[in-house]
This record gives structure tokens, C-alpha cells and sequence, in this order.
């Protein structure tokens, strides 16, 4: 069913399809990447598809009613297994529900499945799991599996999670839309301990204007999570900044991203502040290592080597270390802030190449290929990648577009008209 969700939200409203025939098609294309997926809830999922039709018979639907979508692993669901995709700790059966996916159950979602991450969702890359694009390259990570199902049309819209890049990653290599929100604006409680500072939780969608649709039914402050709160929605005039000096690129992505701005009336401009992988990386490490204990500790030879290795990198992070890093945040968000003001929203590569094989998916090359990404996790800012086109491999090239604290709504508007100047064709 090559639908948009808005497009698949109409015509439900329309009766011109039902929300189980909606399922179906989505159960039938996952059963075709059956590795994108940790647990599926195909009983759950049709109830909820056979409640919505009754809802929609009601004239009582919601933003999302009756559309097929997945969450991640790490995303808590009442009663259905967590399994941080790990040997290393026992899977957990929470009792209650995270409040954001309890927010898309609430407009009318059918959550049809849970998607595979790396192991505790602390990687870029998602190993087992093939580019829809091409089979032998990487989807990205951590919301590997997610990217995986909307470009594979297993449902239109996944709930994903970016900590250090974990929604824009896939949405980059696996050529669709991904949308890290500003830190708090989707409330993430009750949740597992990692990465309590850096994540946000988003949606990965086949256009901007579903990303919006299911961020509306996302957004907003929970008296249950102290971090929430509530952001502007709504479009602000534009200007934009453009930048490529934050780390490498491939010459394709460069010329591809230069093509992009030379479209637009940009400023090239930059933040006031070096790099920030290493600043992340104390700040990511010492909190992994922190939330996983147990299994470090207790049960190192069940972890994977890249789960270990990076476990171990925290352990070494002192409390002085990790305490100037903190610090270092306010810095980062002061040039930013700085930089909004005297040119606009920041345009800049998602992440500096095409999705790639094992060759590339070394730890210490993340900090070259996903510079441009730890920036918004650190200062807490919105960012959405959106596609560019195709890189020298014919996979696709991603552009991000960053902004303010709290104008999720400019950036989203920021992304509708860059992807409708490009008109970039769907990679799914």
C-alpha cells in the first residue's frame, strides 16, 4: 500500500479502506523483514484495528486512528517484553506503558510491533539487519530496525529514539525522514535508565508532513516527567545557516549538500565551539556504563564485543571528566543559541556518507561520519533529517536542518519546504 499516513488517514476517514485491511497490508510487508522486527503484536494489533474501524464508524477517530505503527524495543509497553537486544540481562515485562506510546495509542495508533536495535540501543549501526537500498550495507542505528520498517512500507510512521543521532542515522541511510524533537518536548517515562540527559524520543515517517502528524499526537508536558514540556508548533519566518566544517564528509554528500544551499539563500555560518564527539562521548559512555552495570560487571562474556567495548570506554571517564563535559553542554547551547540569532536555522549534512558495509562500522569512526549529530543531543535541540538525494552508490544522502530550543514547529515547516524545493523522489 504505497500510502502516505496523512494520505492513509483520509482515506480511512473516507471508509475508502478499513484500518484491519490497513494492518494486513502492514502485517504482510513485515512478514517480509521479519529481522526488523523483536516482537510482533499482530493479535493486539488487529483488535486495535477492528476497535479503530468501530471508532471510525462513530465519527469519534483520532489523528492517528487506525494506522499501523511500530515502536522501538527500548520503548516500554505494558505487559509485552523489553529485550534490549541483549544475552546479557533477561528480558523486562513492564507493568505500565511509556507515556508516548501511550499518547499514540491514545489517538488511535495500532502498534503492531516492537523494532531491533543494536544491543542497549548504543551503537550507530544495527548489526543483522540489511538496508532495504541495498542488503549488504548497514540501515544505521539505533532505531535500525524502525528505519528498516517505514522504508520497507511496514507501516507508515515508527517511533524511534536519538540519543546520539539514533533516529537521524537510519532515516539517512535507509532514505526517509527522521525527526529527534527538542529534549523533553515527548515526555519518555516510565523508561529504562540509559541516556537519561541525551535522548528524545521522535518519529521516522515517509515525509515531513507525517512526521508532523504523528509528532502532534506526541508532543507536550507530562506531569509523570519532570524533563517534559511544551514546545511551539507552529511555523516562524526563516532564515538559514549552512555548515560542513563540524566533520567529514565524503565528496559526494559535500557536493550533493553545496547543490542543496545553493537552492536556498544561506549564510554560511558556523557554531563558536569545536567539535563535539568527545564531549558526547564521556557524557554517553559514563551514562551506559552507569545504566548497565549489572551486566558489565556480572556477565561481560554475554555482551557483545561493540556493547562491551563501549561500556568500557565509560569506565574509564572520571567524575571530574564527566562533570567538565556537563559544563561544556551550556557552552554548546550558547553558540548555538548565538548562531540562531545572527543567521537563522543551521543546514548541515545529516551524516557525512552513504550507508555503508563492516568496513566502516568501527567505534572510533563514528566520531568522523556522525559529527554532525551530537551537537543537537548535547544542547537538546530539534534537528530533522530529511533526504537530499542519491550519493555516488545510489544510496541515499541526508540533509539536516536545526534549530532553537522549543521551535520544533519552525524546523518541521524549515523541513516541509526544503523537501518540497528539492522534490526529492521517496526512497521507500
Amino acid at each position: 500500500m504505497e500510502m502516505s499516513a496523512v494520505e492513509l488517514a483520509a482515506a480511512l476517514r473516507r471508509r475508502e479502506l478499513s484500518a484491519v485491511e490497513a494492518l494486513d497490508d502492514a502485517l504482510e510487508r513485515a512478514d517480509a523483514v521479519p529481522e526488523a522486527f523483536v516482537v510482533r503484536l499482530d493479535e493486539r494489533a488487529r483488535e486495535a484495528a477492528v476497535a479503530a474501524d468501530a471508532a471510525l464508524a462513530r465519527g469519534e477517530d483520532g489523528p492517528l486512528t487506525g494506522i499501523p505503527i511500530t515502536v522501538k524495543d527500548s520503548h516500554w509497553l505494558a505487559g509485552v517484553p523489553t529485550t534490549f537486544c541483549s544475552r546479557a540481562v533477561d528480558p523486562l515485562v513492564p507493568v505500565e506503558t511509556v507515556a508516548a506510546v501511550r499518547r499514540l495509542e491514545d489517538a488511535g495508533a495500532v502498534i503492531f510491533g516492537k523494532t531491533t536495535t543494536p544491543e542497549f540501543c548504543y551503537a550507530g549501526t544495527t548489526p543483522g539487519l540489511g538496508n532495504p537500498h541495498d542488503l549488504t550495507r548497514t540501515p544505521g542505528g539505533s532505531s535500525g530496525g524502525a528505519a528498516v520498517a517505514v522504508a520497507s512500507g511496514a507501516g507508515s510512521l515508527a517511533l524511534g529514539g536519538d540519543g546520539g543521532g539514533s533516529i537521524r542515522i537510519p532515516a539517512a541511510f535507509c532514505g526517509v525522514v527522521g525527526f529527534k524533537p527538542t529534549f523533553g518536548a515527548v515526555p519518555r517515562e516510565p523508561s529504562s535508565a540509559g541516556w537519561k540527559t541525551l535522548v528524545a524520543y521522535g518519529p521516522l515517517a515517509r515525509s515531513v508532513a507525517d512526521a508532523r502528524l504523528m509528532f502532534s499526537a506526541l508532543a507536550g508536558r507530562d506531569a509523570f516527567d519532570r524533563h517534559s514540556l511544551d514546545v511551539d508548533l507552529a511555523p516562524a519566518p526563516m532564515s538559514f545557516a549552512a555548515c560542513d566544517d563540524r566533520g567529514s564528509l565524503d565528496d559526494d554528500v559535500r557536493e550533493l549538500f553545496h547543490a542543496v544551499c545553493a537552492q536556498l539563500d544561506v549564510t554560511w555560518d558556523s557554531p563558536t565551539v569545536p567539535p563535539s564527539a568527545a564531549t558526547w562521548a564521556t557524557i554517553a559512555t559514563a551514562e551506559a556504563r552507569w545504566a548497565e552495570a549489572e551486566p558489565f560487571e556480572q556477565r561481560p562474556e554475554l555482551l557483545t564485543p561493540a556493547a562491551h567495548a563501549f561500556l568500557a570506554a565509560g569506565d574509564a571517564v572520571t567524575t571530574d571528566v564527566y562533570l567538565a563535559a556537563q559544563v561544556q553542554r551550556e557552552r554548546i547551547h550558547r553558540a548555538y543559541a548565538d548562531l540562531f540569532a545572527r543567521s537563522g536555522l543551521l543546514l548541515t549534512p545529516t551524516v557525512g556518507c552513504e550507508a555503508f558495509d563492516g568496513s566502516r562500522t568501527a567505534p572510533e569512526s563514528f566520531a568522523d561520519w556522525g559529527a554532525f549529530l551530537f551537537d543537537a543531543n548535547l544542547a537538546g535541540l530539534p534537528a530533522c533529517a530529511i533526504p537530499m538525494g542519491l550519493g555516488d552508490e545510489g544510496l541515499p544522502v541526508s540533509l539536516q536542518i536545526v534549530g532553537p530550543r522549543g521551535a520544533d514547529g519552525a524546523v518541521l515547516a524549515a523541513a516541509e519546504l526544503i523537501e518540497e524545493a528539492l522534490h526529492v523522489a521517496r526512497y521507500v
